[in-house]
């Protein structure tokens, strides 16, 4: 809780993203790498085959650059930003709801493209997305994308996957004839008011919500009001991914938003879970290696940008979290993968998608939306019961 209070304390920044200034001239030419290269990232996107020999795809790159990879993990996009703000990190892989904070507060440079031969292989609706381009100027590479899905136990649900959102947000019983209070879980980031206002757009159109991100004050109250409802099933709000996964194996959760990273690593255990996309649709991320600002070895890090689109990595890394490339060439002849990896993560549901981002006041789908800071004020006193 220090950490994410830390985080809340670093995000009233102003977020006047169309007048965002460049922070600096991006990089002309590679040099010479300067032996490391330090990331931030979200579990389970760096890995060194520590978990599972077949996925790693950071010892050949250390070999055939020189540059000794280090890893950050972080558990939410609040703490991605505040770690990035303290600085001494070269990479990101920063997700929606972080990324334009980051461009915001010059905390990240813009990246020469032609520095990066693979640019040309991303997909074409990630190259300019507003999540990681202002003004035409890009702020770092794709890198990989996806759902948040409902996880759940198929005991408890009786082998019928629950069809809305409804078994994390009101009090019911479940197939299993048991309450679901105080088996459920909730995300532990502001960014989960945008689920409630998902699930409210569906059940409650009177409202007029557009967008899960772009909230008014009534709009707002009225996801506030679902997540108080929300804190007296939640047995624990997650936001690390592995006590996630102990939590579903031995304290007796059932339903929880999650990740695929969860869902695969709990399925390769013979674990009896399952997850889907209920009837509301779902929120998702897209999430981009963006380069710090002040950077001590930025060499290395546009070698492991480029490293990091090689269809090899992308097809990897994708298959380990349960994600879908940001390079579509990857989505073929990839054993880990497979020929159908790209279909079953969602490739053609990007469309579908509601991609984490970081709200703001001046908002396209109406007038005045209350901004970020007020999310995590407020998120934080949902947590604690008021």
């Amino acid at each position: 809780m220090k950490r994410f209070l830390h985080s809340c304390t670093a995000l009233t920044l102003s977020l006047s993203f169309a007048t965002a200034a460049v922070a600096q001239e991006p990089l002309k030419e590679l040099g010479k790498g300067e032996g490391e290269v330090s990331i931030v990232a979200w579990a389970g996107y760096i890995e060194r085959g520590e978990t599972d020999k077949n996925y790693d795809w950071v010892t050949a790159f250390e070999k055939e650059t020189g540059c000794k990879v280090s890893v950050k993990t972080a558990a939410t996009s609040d703490e991605m930003v505040a770690l990035m703000n303290e600085g001494g990190f070269d990479l990101v892989t920063a997700s929606g709801d972080a990324s334009r904070r980051l461009i915001a507060g010059k905390r990240v440079q813009p990246i020469n493209t032609d520095l990066i031969p693979s640019w040309k292989t991303v997909d074409e609706r990630l190259q300019s997305a507003p999540w990681n381009t202002v003004n035409g100027v890009h702020y770092g590479t794709p890198y990989l994308w996806g759902p948040n899905v409902l996880m759940y136990n198929t005991e408890a649900f009786k082998d019928a996957p629950p069809k809305s959102w409804n078994v994390v947000f009101e009090e019911m019983t479940l197939p299993d004839g048991k309450s679901n209070k105080g088996r459920i879980q909730a995300y532990d980031g502001p960014i989960h008011i945008a689920d409630a206002a998902n699930y409210l757009m569906h059940h409650k159109p009177e409202l007029g919500i557009k967008d899960p991100y772009e909230l008014n004050e009534d709009q707002y109250k009225a996801a506030l009001d679902l997540l108080r409802v929300q804190r007296t099933l939640v047995g624990r709000y997650w936001h690390d991914a592995m006590i996630q996964i102990d939590d579903f194996k031995n304290e007796g959760v059932v339903a929880s938003g999650s990740w695929p990273f969860q869902v695969n690593l709990l399925k390769a255990e013979k674990q009896p879970i399952a997850s889907t996309f209920p009837e509301e649709g779902v929120t998702g991320w897209s999430d981009t290696t963006m380069l710090h600002a002040d950077s001590e070895h930025p060499n290395c890090a546009y070698m492991w940008m480029e490293h990091s689109l090689s269809p090899k990595v992308q097809g990897d890394a994708a298959a380990w979290f349960g994600a879908v490339p940001s390079v579509p060439g990857a989505c073929k002849g990839n054993e880990l993968l497979g020929e159908e990896g790209c279909a079953t993560n969602g490739f053609e549901n990007f469309e579908k998608i509601r991609f984490w981002k970081t709200p703001i006041s001046k908002c396209e789908s109406q007038g005045e939306c209350v901004p970020y800071h007020r999310w995590v004020s407020d998120y934080i006193g949902v947590i604690g019961g008021r």
